[in-house]
């Protein structure tokens, strides 16, 4: 049933493999049982309610492309079938989709998600994009009713959404028996950002700086997607040499993170050494980066057609030399890691995720590949230029910390490699082509490999060169309620370490 989707469906412009079906609201479920059947993961689902239509939209990630499936909605519709029974990850975009819209799937978990009270049940921010919502005083906290756990010598335990480290709100509510974890339940999306309804008040060629600010540690990745979205609208070839430089700033943003989150799980791990030294070499690479292409962090390197600035031969040399220095020294801390019992005893079998679990949940990224899930857009859907770089897969079968921390290790070190080869074989070329305002109604949709996992980004033209609706997609949508399970049977003083060691996105979950 799988090929006869696909042999249906049409190409959508943006990112390559990716293909577009119409469904109704009668086929709309089946269609998503036949992809469950087939082995697809669902990427994003969300609802498009503009004042002339409303549908509500899934993109999946098959083996041979992307299949973004559109049923659009009857007139005075407002529910849909619900898909969680078929891809459990569903439940929470639905959610926020009704938070959002209005439109609510049929599932029975209708709780809201992103609202928490902020505004009244009634408003929808995404249903009338020009009409504000001022609140009259202090919005009254609402009572989230968490899912409870009872029994002899069950209690809960409640972290958050104020933290005691300089992260963003979340809150972690814990059912425990002594110092067993029974069950996590997470609740995300403290500070209403509005996101998505700040893209409808954006120009189309400017909406770039907002996708970079969406996660800001996936910063390149979001703004290429965004633009790939945006190019493909636009019918935009973007020169080589670009796109190159593209996928060096994405594999620089990837090295800084593997880099950071190292250090930090030998920290909580208690091993101070390794923050030590994984901080000394990320401070390191972020001022070679800053040398060659001008930034620490890579905000608005990525633009419609091409990128912001190019970089000269002996900067680039140098931050080659940066790289093989740190993949030695990477190398080297990782046997020490390797090597030490008490490291070694923190890391292995907690929080794990099996392969058949991780699979049934729909994790992906990063995470995924050190739980089996052997999918990289990277290799299996590549955006130029990365047909051509062959980058390398790494994936292990343990779903545990240590597996989490090898996958991080293998792909920094693959990481190094490919900006080295990147700095040395960089084609020449323009850094920029011009692009014009794709016109109203017109729609795309970009996918790109971030360090965490899939990011996507589905783009529409509205009139007058705004976006009509963009749809941003962080891979922790579905990775969070996998560390609900990941956390069970282990005991409360390691959820820090097993946390990290997804590090998951707070931002990217708050639209």
């Amino acid at each position: 049933m799988l090929n006869v989707l696909l042999e249906r469906s049409s190409p959508v412009p943006g990112s390559p493999g990716v293909r577009g079906l119409g469904a109704t609201s009668d086929t709309w479920h089946p269609m998503a049982r036949d992809l469950a059947a087939a082995g697809a993961r669902l990427l994003s689902l969300w609802v498009d309610r503009q004042p002339e239509k409303t549908a509500v939209i899934a993109a999946y990630l098959c083996d041979r492309a992307v299949l973004v499936i559109q049923s659009r909605l009857p007139a005075n519709e407002e529910t849909y079938p619900g898909i969680a029974e078929l891809f459990p990850c569903a439940a929470r975009m639905q959610r926020a989709a009704a938070d959002l819209t209005g439109i609510r799937a049929s599932d029975p978990d209708s709780r809201p998600w992103l609202r928490h009270a902020a505004w009244p049940a009634a408003y929808s921010p995404l249903a009338a994009p020009n009409e504000d919502y001022r609140p009259a005083g202090t919005p009254t906290a609402d009572q989230y009713p968490f899912v409870r756990v009872s029994g002899d010598g069950v209690h809960e335990i409640p972290v958050g959404p104020v933290h005691a480290g300089i992260i963003e709100p979340g809150h972690f509510r814990f059912s425990i028996v002594g110092e067993k974890v029974l069950k996590l339940e997470e609740r995300l999306g403290y500070v209403h950002k509005g996101i998505e309804r700040l893209f409808t008040k954006t120009k189309l060629l400017e909406g770039h700086r907002l996708a970079a600010r969406v996660s800001g540690d996936s910063a390149v990745a979001y703004s290429w997607a965004y633009c790939q979205a945006l190019e493909g609208m636009s019918r935009v070839a973007v020169p080589a040499h670009a796109s190159w430089l593209r996928a060096l700033a994405l594999e620089s943003e990837r090295i800084a993170s593997h880099l950071g989150d190292l250090g930090a799980l030998g920290n909580d791990a208690g091993f101070a050494f390794g923050i030590a030294q994984f901080s000394r070499l990320k401070e390191l690479w972020l001022r070679e980066l800053q040398a060659a292409l001008g930034q620490r962090y890579l905000f608005d390197f990525v633009v419609p057609g091409g990128v912001s600035r190019d970089s000269d031969r002996d900067r680039l040399v140098k931050l080659t030399g940066c790289a093989s220095m740190l993949a030695r020294e990477a190398a080297a801390i990782r046997t020490i890691y390797d090597e030490h019992a008490g490291v070694r005893d923190r890391f292995a079998g907690a929080g794990t995720v099996t392969a058949d679990l991780a699979k049934r949940l729909g994790l992906i990224g990063l995470a995924g590949r050190a739980s089996g899930q052997d999918f990289d857009l990277r290799i299996d859907l590549p955006c130029d230029p990365y047909g051509e770089l062959a980058a390398r897969k790494y994936v292990r079968d343990e779903g545990d910390v240590a597996a989490r921390v090898a996958v991080r290790f293998d792909e920094l070190l693959e990481s190094l490699r490919l900006v080295s080869n990147i700095a040395t074989h960089l084609p020449p070329g323009d850094p920029r082509v011009g692009i014009a305002v794709p016109p109203a109604g017109s729609a795309g949709i970009g996918l790109v490999e971030g360090w965490r996992g899939p990011v996507m980004v589905a783009l529409s033209a509205g009139t007058d060169g705004y976006v009509a609706r963009c749809r941003p997609h962080d891979p922790s949508w579905q990775n969070w309620p996998v560390l609900e399970h990941a956390v069970i049977g282990n005991i409360v003083p390691d959820f820090p370490l097993i946390n990290k060691s997804f590090n998951l996105s707070y931002s990217g979950h708050d639209l």
